[in-house]
């Protein structure tokens, strides 16, 4: 449980790095977007009866089973990352305050279509504690290791490709023109990097649920440590959402002794507790620099 609630924390880390890069906004991650959500809510879809039987007749069982979990998320990711953009979009310019909001409505419809059709199919989250915790995020007991297998490959794949992007991502902090000048793709480069995300985030939700806020908390946490040139805050960020998310995981368990608690907590509680927080301080710090610059 350790290593899977740290490959998922790095997953999500890694992804809100790319993401505040190619947005040029520090408040960017995978949860308020809207990518999570939608993943997830995609994610359930696979569960039902009927999605399955036609994906067993496709893929098979076992490995492509898992396949089709991941292919399914990952589609949900996409959509809901084109529609928070459509929304956010204005005359060629993504507007950094819409995109949130934007991002925050996606979630909000995703998060009421899960538990409508929850509610209609009875639960089928099976033993991963309930249509409330896959909502909120928690890190699941009843995986088949072909699920474990497929969405590690794909994590890894992704980090790897973000690793190669890590020079050009430094430049997409920049205007478009100061990139091109300096030889970068800017278009390209945003489109190959969040498709990456995308992936990397629908292949960690689809085993954990849409936990929120590591994305955000992870890379400004790399910042205090080595600055801000991507190719050293990738590796940093993944590992410190790779230690946030596997000590949020110990602590929830470690509550369940507790008589108050009784039960292991979704970890998306505990992050939630403490991305919440974190989020507004760096919203009222942005707000608070461009007061100052003007």
């Amino acid at each position: 449980m350790v290593l899977l609630a740290s490959l998922v924390g790095a997953a999500l880390a890694s992804a809100g790095v790319a993401y505040q890069a190619i947005l040029r906004n520090p408040l960017a991650e995978p949860y308020l977007l809207g990518v999570s959500s939608g993943a997830s809510l995609a994610a359930y879809l696979w569960r039902f009866p009927a999605v399955g039987a036609a994906l067993a007749a496709v893929f098979g069982t076992g490995a492509g089973e898992a396949v089709s979990q991941q292919a399914f998320a990952f589609l949900g990711a996409l959509v809901a990352v084109a529609v928070v953009f459509a929304l956010a979009t204005r005359r060629g310019r993504v507007e950094p305050v819409t995109l949130l909001l934007v991002g925050v409505i996606v979630n909000s419809v995703n998060g009421s279509i899960y538990l409508l059709l929850n509610a209609l199919a009875k639960d089928m989250t099976g033993g991963s504690g309930g249509e409330v915790a896959f909502l909120v995020g928690v890190i699941q007991t009843n995986l088949q290791a072909a699920q474990v297998v497929v969405a590690t490959t794909v994590i890894g794949a992704g980090v790897v490709v973000l690793a190669f992007l890590s020079g050009a991502l430094n430049a997409a902090t920049l205007s478009d023109g100061e990139a091109e000048a300096l030889g970068v793709r800017i278009h390209r480069l945003r489109w190959v990097a969040l498709v990456t995300a995308s992936l990397m985030t629908a292949s960690a939700v689809a085993v954990s649920g849409p936990i929120g806020f590591v994305g955000l908390v992870g890379p400004h946490l790399g910042r205090l440590v080595v600055g801000h040139d991507t190719r050293k805050l990738l590796p940093v960020a993944a590992a410190m959402g790779a230690g946030l998310l596997a000590l949020a995981d110990a602590a929830s368990r470690l509550m369940a002794t507790n008589a108050l608690a009784q039960t292991v907590l979704p970890v998306g509680i505990l992050t939630g507790l403490l991305g919440g927080p974190f989020f507004l301080f760096l919203l009222w710090q942005t707000r608070r620099r461009d007061v100052l610059a003007v």
